[in-house]
């Protein structure tokens, strides 16, 4: 073969080998917390009968989102061996217990691999069959925590089994560890994340009983660090923030918001979130911010902070500003949505169905509670950005696509009519929509 031909073939593999390792979804929101780089392939409009490559019926319920790795696109859910009641849309609380809900028989805790190209479901593995000790929220499932992939193996955790395993790609256990199930102070059961960085997984899990935040070897499960915390009950996934000083890892929590060192310690904390903690953290541009809105909460706050902080770093009565807290908003926090920061711009989704626009560096308003659409109420899921538009997906399964900048405008409105909670994957020119049933790959045909 002629030298040159071999040494362009070379370049050509070394481009594709250097695409495929960086254009995946392999955690929660993704790389970058929901924004991802334009593709004038993305999709900006679909319903169940248009720009759908092709759409799979997933069994039982879950409401982690998917995650993708090459062709291999991974979700978690339960499966009752009886009926269990339906999830309803919308904030709500019934009867005496305010929605918990405790199940009358065993669950089946299913991994799935799914077929990037065709929707098939490549393999399936019931980690555990057993009658749940834990209670849930009757809106949240059993299998609510998001996997998380390093492209070797998928790192699941079910905090209502307290089990965290590491399969490979085929679904082989390469490894388990039993790290305890709790009930949280209102039963409502789980939902962060595990974490993944370099050769360690991360797991929060603030409860009743032992409020704990662990380190694990990926590749033997062995525990590295196990590290107690004075919470009661927590649904938001930890976030690994490598800044231009260090990497810590930023947790929130009723009482606390608490940033560790990779061995454990504490690095810094702040007080004054609200209950019902359930926005991740995430740092764009050299801040990391942070947020918890419950509804009816004062304050429902919102902090930018940058690096190096130590110790505590709470505002004093009065303050809005500090050392490290670059800016505060005191009545901007989200419920369920973690926000999501587009170029200069810091965005709230609203439960209810308001979307809100602040200057990410300074946390000036640029624009105040714009009702997104007549009929748009309860959202779960978070935003994501391409492409200058902003994607909102309802728990009614619409996705109202918004124009990005200073200015509000609804740009249109795409139908699933299937009740949708989880927040969906972008990669390689589609988008993967999880609903109640069905998971969808979403792409521009032609």
């Amino acid at each position: 073969m002629n030298r040159a031909l071999m040494v362009t073939g070379w370049l050509v593999l070394l481009a594709l080998t250097r695409v495929s390792a960086t254009d995946q979804w392999p955690r929660f929101r993704g790389p970058q917390s929901g924004v991802v780089a334009d593709d004038p392939t993305l999709p900006d409009a679909w319903s169940e009968a248009s720009n759908v490559v092709w759409k799979a019926s997933i069994p039982g319920l879950g409401w982690s989102s998917p995650i993708v790795w090459d062709d291999h696109i991974f979700l978690t859910s339960a499966i009752s061996s009886s009926e269990e009641p339906a999830p309803a849309k919308g904030l709500y609380d019934p009867g005496d217990d305010h929605g918990k809900t405790r199940a009358t028989a065993a669950q089946r805790w299913m991994v799935y691999d799914v077929d990037f190209k065709t929707g098939a479901i490549r393999w399936e593995r019931e980690l555990r069959r057993v009658l749940p000790l834990v209670t849930r929220h009757i809106k949240n499932s059993y299998a609510s925590e998001t996997a998380v992939t390093d492209g070797e193996r998928v790192y699941v955790y079910f905090g209502s089994l307290g089990l965290l395993t590491a399969l490979d790609l085929n679904g082989k256990s390469v490894w388990s560890r039993e790290v305890g199930a709790f009930d949280g102070r209102q039963g409502f059961g789980m939902a962060a994340s595990p974490v993944l960085h370099k050769e360690r997984v991360y797991i929060v899990n603030d409860n009743l009983t032992h409020s704990f935040i662990a380190a694990f070897d990926k590749k033997t499960g062995a525990e590295i660090w196990t590290v107690n915390r004075e919470e009661v009950e927590n649904w938001s996934t930890p976030y690994v923030w490598e800044n231009e000083l260090r990497t810590e890892i930023v947790t929130t929590g009723m009482n606390r918001v608490r940033s560790y060192g990779l061995d454990g310690k504490l690095l810094w904390e702040l007080k004054g979130m609200t209950v019902n903690t359930v926005p991740s953290p995430f740092a764009r541009n050299g801040l990391i911010y942070i947020n918890s809105g419950y509804p009816g909460g004062n304050p429902r706050p919102v902090y930018a902070i940058r690096p190096g902080a130590t110790g505590d770093i709470s505002l004093k009565p009065g303050e809005t500003t500090n050392e490290y807290i670059v800016w505060y908003q005191p009545l901007l926090g989200t419920y369920n949505t973690s926000s999501l920061v587009y170029g200069d711009y810091y965005y709230t989704l609203l439960d209810r169905g308001f979307l809100l626009c602040h200057d990410a560096k300074t946390g000036k308003q640029v624009y105040g509670r714009q009702r997104i659409a007549p009929d748009a109420s309860g959202f779960t899921a978070s935003p994501w950005a391409y492409n200058g538009k902003i994607f909102l997906l309802s728990e009614d399964g619409d996705t109202y696509v918004v124009q990005a900048g200073p200015e509000f405008k609804l740009l249109g409105k795409n139908s699933l009519n299937d009740m949708s909670l989880a927040t969906p994957a972008v990669v390689r020119g589609s988008l993967i929509v999880r609903t109640q049933s069905k998971l969808y790959r979403i792409a521009r045909k032609g």
